[in-house]
C-alpha cells in the first residue's frame, strides 16, 4: 500500500476515534503497524530537530511552557498536547498535522515522553535536545527501584545528539550528566535557599536537605513569593509572576526557561521569554482551575511520594473542600503502598469531605493513620464527585486525583461546566 493512502486510512481512523469519543493512542497504533517508519520519515523534516522531555514528575507543564516559551520567539512547534506520551501517542498527534504526503510544516518538535518509552523512541528517532527533569520513585511496578529508572534517563541522554539539560539537584541526574564528555550539558537548578522546599527521593525522610552544588547551572531559580518567582539566566535576574499554583510548578519553568534559552541561542529575548511565562496556563489536570457553581474547583495530579507530598505543600486547605480521587490502572501504576510515604498532616484541620476512586478505601485507612477526618467514602467516581459538589456548593473546592481518575472527573466535570477539550 502507497504512503499516501496509509495515512488516509490512519487519518480516518483518528476521525473516527474523536467522533466516539476514544483516546488518543489508537491512532497511533494504527500507524505504527501500517507505516513502521512513519515517526523518523516525519520528524526527520524539522530544521531544528527534536526535543525530548523526560523524568517522573513535570512532564506535562514543562512541555507545555517549552511550546508556548519558543513559539513567542517566532518557532513554529509541533508537539504533543494529547498528553500522551507514549510512541503512539506521538504518531497520533502527528497525524493531525501533516498533509496528505505527509509533510510536516514545523521549525521543531518538543515531545513529552515516558521514561520507558523514551528508550524505545530515541532508538527510533535521536533527538538533538533532551531535558532530563528528575528521577522519583513512581510506578514500582513498571519501572522497579529507582536506579532503574535513573538508567533509562540515563540513555535518552546518551542518544542525543547535541545538547542535554538536566536537573543540578536532582543527585542522580547530577551523577550522570557530569561525565558526558561527548555533547553539550547545561543544567537548571535552585538557590540553596530553596533546597528544602523541593525533596528529592533520598530526602523525603531527612529533616534538612543540604548537598553540594558542585556543576554551574544556566538558569536558577533563586525566590519564590507566591506566585512570583526570581529567575537567574547567564548571570542577570528576571522576574515574573506564573497563573500556576504550586511550588514545583516554578521550578518547572527553571527548567523550561534552560531549554528554551539553549534552542534559541543568542538571539533569545528573555524580556520576552518572561512575558510569554506570566501568560502560560496550567496544563490540563495540572493545578487547573474549573468554575462549578461560580466557585473554583482545582484538579492536583498526584501519582508518587514527592509529587502528592509538594501539592499538599503548595496549597493551604483552609477555606476549601477537599476530594481524594486514587485509582490503580495501569497509567496510574497498580502499586499503591507509596501513599504510606506521604504526610497528610495539613489536612488536619479542614479534613477530607470525600475519598473515591479504585483505591479509595485504602486512602480513606491512610487517612485514619494521620487522624485525618473524613466525611464520605463512595467508590465510584461519578457518584462521589455530585455528593461533593453538592454538599459544598458555596465553598472552593479542591481534588487531589491520579491521572485516570483526573481524566474521569474531566469527563464529567465536561457536562457541568467548560471544560478544556484535550
Amino acid at each position: 500500500m502507497h504512503k499516501s493512502s496509509k495515512l488516509f486510512l490512519a487519518k480516518a481512523v483518528k476521525r473516527v476515534a474523536g467522533l466516539r469519543g476514544g483516546g488518543s493512542a489508537l491512532p497511533g497504533l494504527f500507524i505504527e503497524r501500517m507505516y513502521p517508519s512513519f515517526l523518523a520519515d516525519t520528524l526527520s523534516q524539522l530544521p531544528r530537530g527534536v526535543v525530548v522531555i523526560s523524568g517522573t514528575n513535570g512532564k506535562t507543564t514543562t512541555t507545555k511552557m517549552v511550546v508556548e516559551l519558543l513559539e513567542s520567539q517566532g518557532l513554529s512547534v509541533f508537539t504533543n498536547r494529547s498528553g500522551s506520551n507514549f510512541t503512539r501517542g506521538v504518531a497520533s498527534s502527528l497525524l493531525e498535522f501533516v498533509d496528505s504526503k505527509g509533510k510536516l510544516q514545523a521549525d521543531i518538535a518538543v515531545l513529552e515522553l515516558d521514561e520507558a518509552h523514551a528508550v524505545h523512541f530515541v532508538r527510533t528517532v535521536k533527538p538533538r535536545y533532551s531535558l532530563l527533569l528528575n528521577v522519583l520513585r513512581d510506578q514500582l511496578d513498571r519501572f522497579g527501584e529507582i536506579d532503574a529508572t535513573a538508567k533509562l534517563l540515563e540513555q535518552i541522554a546518551e542518544s542525543t545528539t547535541d545538547t542535554i539539560v538536566a536537573n543540578r539537584e536532582d543527585t542522580r541526574l547530577a551523577a550522570f550528566s557530569s561525565k558526558v564528555t561527548d555533547k553539550k550539558v547545561v543544567h537548571f537548578g535552585l538557590d540553596k535557599s530553596l533546597l528544602q522546599l523541593f525533596p528529592g527521593d533520598d530526602d523525603m525522610r531527612e529533616s534538612s536537605i543540604s548537598h553540594e552544588q558542585t556543576l554551574t547551572a544556566s538558569a536558577v531559580l533563586t525566590k519564590i513569593n507566591g506566585h512570583t518567582a526570581t529567575f537567574k539566566l547567564d548571570d542577570k535576574e528576571y522576574t515574573a509572576t506564573l497563573l500556576h499554583d504550586g511550588v514545583y510548578n516554578i521550578f518547572n519553568a527553571t527548567a523550561a526557561l534552560a531549554l528554551a534559552a539553549e534552542i534559541i541561542g543568542e538571539s533569545a529575548d528573555y524580556a520576552k521569554l518572561m512575558t510569554s511565562l506570566e501568560d502560560i496556563r496550567p496544563a490540563f489536570g495540572r493545578g487547573e482551575t474549573l468554575l462549578v457553581d461560580n466557585q473554583p474547583l482545582e484538579l492536583v495530579l498526584v501519582k508518587n511520594p514527592s509529587g502528592f507530598r509538594l501539592g499538599l505543600s503548595s496549597f493551604d486547605p483552609e477555606g476549601y473542600a477537599t476530594m481524594i480521587a486514587i485509582n490503580d490502572n495501569y497509567a496510574d501504576g497498580r502499586d499503591m503502598s507509596w501513599l504510606w510515604d506521604v504526610d497528610f498532616d495539613s489536612l488536619k484541620s479542614e479534613g477530607v469531605h470525600c475519598i473515591s476512586g479504585v483505591r479509595g478505601y485504602d486512602m480513606a485507612l491512610r487517612l485514619q493513620y494521620d487522624d485525618v477526618e473524613i466525611s464520605h467514602v463512595d467508590t465510584d467516581l461519578k457518584k462521589a464527585l455530585q455528593l461533593f459538589i453538592t454538599e459544598n456548593s458555596n465553598k472552593p473546592k479542591r481534588i487531589f486525583c491520579t491521572y485516570t481518575a483526573m481524566l474521569s472527573l474531566r469527563k464529567q466535570l465536561g457536562k457541568i461546566t467548560k471544560v478544556e477539550r484535550i
